[in-house]
């Protein structure tokens, strides 16, 4: 992008407010003039996994000190309402008669301080006839209890239910003369954002303002207009800073839809927030997968049939989740390699858990982590090195659309190239040469080297659009307004740097408003890894736009014609070709439009497909084989994402998503017992990573632009966890190949590799 910022490493504008003020959340909004005399709700929530409501007496919380108004569904008039992905399965956002994971909302409890909620709910009394809880996956699909009478099985979403074949059999391997088969566990994981979700909600003559921590406040508002059954004109949905949020605030909650209703009933403003343990068991989780693969081929090493099978729990309701196998494992399931024969299975089964939802590559990690699992198995099978395997069976670069044996169709490709940078820079033979000779020696503590190729799909979430407007100010300044939603990915600097780019306004002169459905009425938040090619090309459509309007209105200022007239980006200005000296500027072009409004343009981006970026990473450990310790020495990630507006932005999303990724691969699991409680709940049981865990990461460029959007971008946001955890996983795995050890699920913590060492050696 010669003579452009774009492709330059800017330095993030909204960094100084973080750093120095901070941000300004949910929390942080105590002098916004509405909530005056705000009142604070505290839910009761369901303690049971799986049980019948037989009572409920509120009568001791209403006598608490500080209770304004107690709440069970009937007082607020409730009814359950089917579910999105199967209308089978009914629930209300207060329990009716059921509860079906420990954390479901049971009742409301109003009060006049934050605490003395806390202290109120302790009265409640619920009595419950306790229901078989259903933990496990597959007794949950076999089981006579159903956890949603009305689905008539606990299965709720399947590809053979869909009408898809079943691909369980041998058939596709018979001509195979190595075949391998593998059961592994994708675990669940608590999406632990920093800032745990907070609300508030205000009646104004008769509209509904609500403050909500999301990733996609126009989403958000068509939840709130359901749930209290009014005009989308009559709700404003405003989003402050929100402190991170990974996929699992991209919906509204429960705890959050409630609160227009009984704002109105108490007549005042009311507020809730979360406590972390109620975020570990309120907010949904991620991943929790169980895959079946089978993959063949010859022992040359060519593989010729795939297969995954995979079971994806939903938690206890059917929600996003349940869609995530079959619309982004399945059409992942082949990853980068060229395997003639291929198929795959999904089949989502509701548990006494809470809810799944999206969660940072929601169903993409899942399908690479299934398929590189199977390349290391096979690759020990015939005893060849496992990067050479995945190399040979790579899909060969290509730069027209490709499409795979399970029907998705890629964009460009060109992973041999990324799996050579990432050797390269890992000096993958040194690296085994040195395996090789602490092997030799009996080192206690041994070498692991893991390999990840991947491809994943991104923008490709609906709609495969995005609206943005600029407005040019009568002072020069400019305004863009995004429907895309940031926290934590730098939008304010990468939309600046892209109006910037074809207006000619500094950067530092460029403001971003976002995440107010008064302000910004359409957007498609930010998720799925869309923001920067369509939320970003929607700025640059306009921003293009809106030269060419000044254009013409220069031409009337300069009395030229309209052609003649150039923007001379390097100083902001437009003046007839030939004639620098006598110019006009974006402020005098504003104020003649308008003295007051200036200059604006809007408009809407729309994609025609998503895109496919993809990468190598290379993550090297050491393992002590005598008490389980992993080090993450060193990890290499070639992440190519097309082209690049911001490398530093880029880096830095790279950081975060294999810090996500090693943390799966190495610690976070959430857990529950045989009963369905959780065991999990708070930072001293939940371990996630820290620096200290965390090598100093070797980002490689790799840019190989789309033809999907101008800008040549595709996503980058969840490509770091597709890469890494796999690649870590396989390091550790690796390391252990002497001493027989194959497979150990995730999370590979100290006590399981212990135990694979000693089941190996036994």
């Amino acid at each position: 992008m010669a003579g452009s910022i774009l492709g330059n490493r800017v330095l993030r504008k909204e960094d100084p407010k973080f750093l120095t003020s901070g941000g300004k959340y949910i929390e942080d909004l105590n002098d916004e003039p509405l909530f005056a005399g705000a009142l604070h709700v505290t839910y009761v929530r369901s303690t049971v996994a799986h049980a019948k409501i037989a009572r409920i007496d509120l009568s001791e919380c209403r006598s608490a000190p500080g209770v304004v108004a107690v709440f069970t569904a009937q007082d607020l008039g409730l009814e359950e309402e089917p579910a999105t992905y199967n209308p089978n399965a009914k629930r209300a956002h207060l329990a009716i008669g059921k509860v079906r994971w420990v954390g479901e909302l049971v009742a409301a409890v109003v009060t006049e301080r934050a605490d003395q909620g806390e202290d109120a709910i302790e009265r409640a009394i619920v009595e419950y006839e306790v229901l078989e809880p259903l933990i496990d996956l597959e007794q949950s699909m076999t089981s006579t209890t159903h956890i949603y009478e009305g689905c008539g099985s606990n299965i709720v979403m399947g590809t053979v239910e869909m009408g898809m074949p079943d691909n369980t059999g041998d058939e596709l391997f018979k001509d195979c003369e190595v075949v391998i088969k593998g059961r592994f566990i994708n675990q669940r994981v608590a999406p632990c954002p920093l800032e745990a979700r907070g609300s508030a909600a205000v009646w104004v003559d008769g509209r509904l303002h609500q403050w909500i921590s999301t990733q996609h406040a126009q989403g958000v508002r068509a939840e709130v207009v359901k749930a209290n059954k009014i005009d989308a004109e009559k709700v404003r949905i405003i989003t402050p800073d929100v402190g991170g949020g990974f996929g699992a605030k991209i919906s509204a909650y429960s705890e959050e839809l409630l609160l227009g209703k009984i704002a109105k009933r108490v007549g005042k403003p009311v507020r809730w927030r979360e406590t972390r343990s109620e975020s570990m068991v309120g907010l949904g989780h991620g991943r929790a997968q169980l895959q079946y693969v089978t993959l063949g081929g010859t022992r040359a090493g060519k593989v010729t049939a795939y297969q995954l099978n995979a079971i994806q729990d939903s938690g206890g309701w059917v929600d996003v989740g349940t869609v995530l196998a079959p619309f982004m494992t399945r059409p992942m399931a082949q990853g980068v390699y060229d395997i003639e024969k291929v198929e795959c299975r999904t089949t989502s089964v509701v548990t006494n858990t809470t809810p799944i939802v999206a969660y940072r590559g929601a169903g993409r990690p899942e399908a690479t982590a299934a398929i590189e699992r199977a390349m290391d198995l096979f690759a020990a099978e015939i005893g060849k090195d496992p990067a050479e395997v995945r190399r040979m069976n790579l899909i060969p670069k290509f730069s027209e659309p490709h499409k795979t044996k399970i029907g998705h169709t890629y964009d460009v490709g060109d992973y041999s190239a990324a799996l050579d940078k990432a050797m390269a820079v890992a000096k993958y033979s040194e690296a085994r040469a040195e395996q090789a000779e602490r092997r030799k020696r009996g080192d206690k503590v041994q070498l692991g080297i893991g390999v990840s190729v991947y491809v994943e799909v991104t923008g490709g979430v609906d709609p495969m659009q995005e609206h943005a407007k600029i407005n040019v100010l009568p002072n020069g300044r400019a305004v863009v307004f995004t429907g895309t939603s940031p926290h934590g990915q730098g939008h304010v600097t990468s939309w600046a740097m892209i109006a910037s780019s074809e207006t000619g306004i500094s950067i530092e002169d460029i403001d971003v408003v976002w995440g107010d459905t008064d302000l910004v009425p359409t957007g498609g938040g930010t998720m799925g890894s869309r923001s920067l090619q369509q939320g970003g090309a929607a700025v640059q459509k306009v921003s293009i736009e809106i030269v060419d309007q000044a254009r013409r209105l220069a031409a009337q200022l300069l009395e030229a014609n309209e052609i003649d007239v150039v923007l001379d980006k390097s100083k902001g200005v437009f003046h007839v070709a030939g004639t620098p000296s006598i110019s006009k500027s974006w402020s005098e072009i504003a104020a003649s439009a308008d003295a007051k409004a200036g200059l604006t343009q809007e408009g809407m981006f729309v994609a025609n497909s998503a895109t496919f970026p993809f990468g190598a990473h290379i993550a090297i450990v050491e393992v002590d084989t005598e008490t389980g310790k992993v080090k993450h020495r060193r990890h290499i990630a070639c992440d190519d994402a097309g082209r690049v507006v911001n490398p530093l932005t880029l880096d830095g999303q790279i950081h975060g998503g294999i810090a996500q990724g090693t943390a799966q691969a190495l610690l976070e699991e959430f857990r529950y017992d045989g009963d369905g409680n959780p065991i999990t709940t708070n930072f001293a049981d939940y371990t996630f990573i820290s620096a200290v865990e965390l090598p100093s990461i070797e980002v490689v460029h790799m840019e190989t632009p789309t033809f999907v959007n101008p800008l040549g971008a595709k996503g980058i946001g969840e490509s770091g966890t597709i890469g890494s955890t796999p690649a870590v996983q396989s390091a550790v795995i690796d390391a252990l190949l002497p001493l027989g050890v194959r497979h150990i699920d995730m999370p590979t913590t100290p006590e399981r590799i212990w135990s694979a060492i000693s089941t190996a050696s036994a």
